[in-house]
């Protein structure tokens, strides 16, 4: 069975970036916008923050407490969009219960969406043009062509219909010639579809919800998945995907948790920055 690391694979981003900014007569700006002090989210912007100033870029993070209105979060957003020397803007989510995700992605320049999850960003990838594009998905679609996986003529059967992994993903193999179905909580007889699959990609949060039988021998099964199920004897977290370690045993090929998309989710996101700014600012 063939493993789909996704460090190799973002590496090899990084590796083109890095040339890319030697081009360029100036560095790319990338604005993270942190409200509140969720576990992950804080995780998870340290990351996107780290791992923009290694490759070269400028990176900023703006907290605000807890209780910030909506109005002040989309205020802070309007003047992120009025400065020519911010190239990326990305909302951390979740944001707290009094602010609306829709709302602040309506309020994100387009030209400014790292994440690819504006309205605009995402009616641009349906409708075949060029737009920033969501970072997971995104990730996953360099990973296959990485390892040498075209989904070209193949079923591929997506367990996830967000906005964020699903809908994005499911235009993006579409754009590649595969036949696609997005399945979902309210699917009935799941393993009967998931059997379908030639290419399977899980996103649905749950510790074991794909097992075997339900995975199409020789199938390759993307699980993007991190699901947290206890403490190992040194206090970290365990962590672990929506498939079962058996289907290790069916797949042809499987991205492993962690180590599969998480990291090539970090890499599109600052592949979308160098081109939103390239965009924005053209090149020497």
């Amino acid at each position: 069975m063939l493993e789909l690391a996704g460090p190799p694979v973002a590496e090899a981003v990084y590796e083109e970036l890095k040339a890319e900014l030697a081009r360029l007569p100036y560095v790319p700006h990338l604005r993270v916008v942190r409200v509140g002090e969720d576990p992950a989210s804080v995780s998870y912007v340290r990351l996107k923050d780290r791992q923009a100033k290694k490759l070269g870029l400028s990176s900023q993070v703006d907290v605000f407490p807890e209780a910030t209105s909506e109005a002040a979060l989309l205020e802070h957003v309007a003047r992120l969009n009025a400065d020519d020397g911010i190239d990326g803007i990305l909302v951390q989510f979740p944001t707290p219960k009094q602010i609306r995700q829709q709302a602040v992605l309506e309020a994100i320049d387009p030209a400014k969406d790292v994440d690819g999850l504006t309205p605009v960003s995402a009616g641009r990838l349906w409708g075949g043009q060029e737009a920033l594009e969501s970072c997971t998905p995104a990730g996953i679609m360099r990973m296959l062509k990485h390892y040498g996986i075209s989904p070209a003529g193949k079923e591929v059967v997506i367990v996830n219909r967000s906005n964020l992994v699903g809908k994005p993903l499911a235009a993006m193999m579409l754009r590649e010639n595969a036949t696609v179905t997005i399945a979902h909580s309210r699917t009935p007889h799941m393993a009967e579809v998931t059997r379908r699959a030639e290419i399977l990609v899980t996103a649905v949060g749950r510790a074991g919800f794909v097992t075997p039988d339900m995975v199409r021998p020789g199938a390759v099964v993307v699980d993007v998945s991190v699901n947290r199920v206890g403490r190992n004897e040194q206090g970290r977290d365990v962590l672990v995907g929506d498939c079962t370690p058996e289907v290790a045993q069916v797949a042809s090929a499987l991205t492993p948790v962690p180590g599969g998309v998480g990291p090539m989710t970090v890499a599109m996101l600052l592949f979308n920055t160098v081109k939103a700014a390239v965009r924005r600012r053209g090149t020497l």
